[in-house]
């Protein structure tokens, strides 16, 4: 009998009146506006105008919503186009099913669009926006929680998750890792760390970003190691657990070979305007964050 657990939602989804509010859905947005909002502090600290972010996220936020999916399908693909399956289900996000990676990738080419448009450096913006990214992954695995889904091996401490059963998906009722909530509080580290090395060590050109990266996958690996969910293999290791390895090393080699080519940070990381001084004034307003 367990003395102590983590519930579960009895439900993901609210309805007011015909319209459906989704827990999971919530916590992707929310973490969105927290990661554009802590975003612009940052870039504004670093020179930038005020708004840049937000301009330039309306192209990475859809892009990065697209990868993720696509990232999902592909390597799950089984779940929407084996036999007995629906492929429409493919299209339904807000049942879950988004891959950082595939939202890292594509974001990343959103964030280049944008970034080209208005002649700023990609990696400027992204070491801007890391802190952030963590911190929106920590809220958006609530939304695993919400969807009772992406749960670890089978436990009895006392922060275990309780899992309803769902014959429908083969999901077995009882008690379980919160992979969510370890990736959460994991998410949440890596944004202080990311803020701290900022201060400590001036991380310039993409390199905060990469340090994210590189910490997030360290995380991931062991995450992947306590999940239970289906998945592919390949040498008796999870696929999510190789592209974390592969991810580690080349966020490594990045920071390594960045810092030896192009030491320190940045001095202008947005040209300014035909006649606007904000960049003159920013100088002087300019807080580290």
């Amino acid at each position: 009998m367990e003395l102590a657990y983590i519930p579960s939602p009895s439900t993901g989804v609210v309805h007011l009146g015909p319209v459906p509010l989704r827990g999971y859905a919530f916590c992707i947005i929310i973490g969105v506006f927290v990661a554009v909002w802590l975003g612009n502090r940052r870039w504004i600290a670093r020179g930038g105008r005020a708004g840049t972010v937000a301009d330039i996220a309306v192209w990475a936020v859809p892009f990065g919503l697209v990868g993720g999916r696509l990232y999902h399908v592909i390597t799950d693909y089984e779940l929407y186009f084996g036999e007995g399956r629906n492929w429409v289900n493919a299209f339904k996000i807000w049942e879950g099913g988004l891959g950082i990676w595939g939202a890292v990738a594509l974001g990343a080419v959103g964030a280049w669009i944008g970034c080209r448009r208005r002649g700023i450096p990609l990696p400027a913006w992204a070491d801007a926006l890391a802190p952030g990214l963590a911190v929106a992954q920590a809220i958006g695995r609530w939304g695993n929680w919400f969807n009772q889904e992406l749960y670890g091996k089978p436990t009895d401490l006392p922060w275990a998750l309780k899992i309803d059963a769902d014959p429908a998906i083969g999901r077995v009722a009882g008690t379980y890792h919160p992979t969510f909530l370890y990736e959460s509080l994991w998410c949440l580290l890596i944004a202080g760390l990311v803020i701290w090395a900022d201060r400590r060590f001036t991380l310039g050109h993409g390199r905060a970003f990469a340090l994210y990266v590189a910490s997030y996958t360290v995380g991931r690996f062991w995450f992947e190691y306590l999940r239970v969910d289906d998945a592919h293999h390949v040498l008796g290791l999870r696929l999510n657990g190789w592209t974390s390895i592969v991810v580690f090393v080349g966020a490594v080699i990045y920071m390594v070979v960045s810092a030896k080519r192009a030491p320190g940070r940045e001095t202008v990381v947005e040209p300014p305007l035909e006649g606007d001084s904000s960049s003159e004034d920013s100088s002087s307003e300019k807080k580290k964050v």
